[in-house]
């Protein structure tokens, strides 16, 4: 085995776990989750058939990531968020052909108690503040808070608020790793000199 698992934890046959990767306390994967290298599920995690977490990703305790939620590699989901599958989830109805995809891209944060509805992408290395709810497809590098939430800022690759306004236009250095950033049309892009 190639990846650690704590003995209280449950990993169902057939499932996809890369090098490196940590299974904490209590988890239970299902057996056609695919899980990439390096990642650290922490306790009481649960990981649905069709999921598909990339490498380096760092789930912290507590988190369900139900069926159709793809996290690409390196998000950081916060204890005890919550990711959704079923848009009018009802007890006495059966919607398991109602699924809807959930897309966390590429870098993006995803704040303690914090609270994904399905159906939407959140963009690359966009950081949901904790107890936010997001109900709608987040930009790349947006800062979002609030119930429904709502974008206040941008946030750099490192994890920096960025001292730009929401939209308009203007060019920033990161404070910490000193990265370009260029806000055009409401849309950030990381600029490579």
């Amino acid at each position: 085995m190639s990846f650690y698992q704590h003995p209280s934890a449950i990993i169902d046959d057939g499932a996809q776990i890369g090098s490196g990767s940590r299974v904490w306390h209590f988890a239970h994967i299902c057996g056609g989750a695919r899980i990439g290298e390096g990642v650290s599920l922490g306790q009481n995690v649960f990981v649905g058939n069709k999921v598909s977490i990339g490498d380096n990703c760092k789930v912290q305790n507590n988190v369900s990531v139900y069926d159709n939620v793809t996290l690409e590699e390196g998000v950081f989901c916060g204890p005890s968020m919550v990711f959704t599958n079923v848009y009018n989830p009802r007890s006495l109805i059966e919607r398991k052909d109602q699924y809807r995809d959930t897309h966390v891209k590429k870098g993006a944060t995803l704040g303690a108690n914090c609270t994904i509805v399905c159906g939407v992408t959140i963009g690359e290395f966009a950081f949901v503040g904790a107890g936010a709810v997001i109900n709608k497809d987040v930009p790349a590098y947006a800062l979002m808070v609030g119930v429904p939430a709502r974008q206040i800022g941008w946030m750099s690759e490192f994890g920096e608020q960025l001292a730009l306004p929401v939209s308009g236009e203007g060019e920033v250095a990161c404070p910490h790793s000193n990265a370009a950033y260029v806000l055009s049309d409401s849309f950030l892009a990381k600029v490579y000199r």
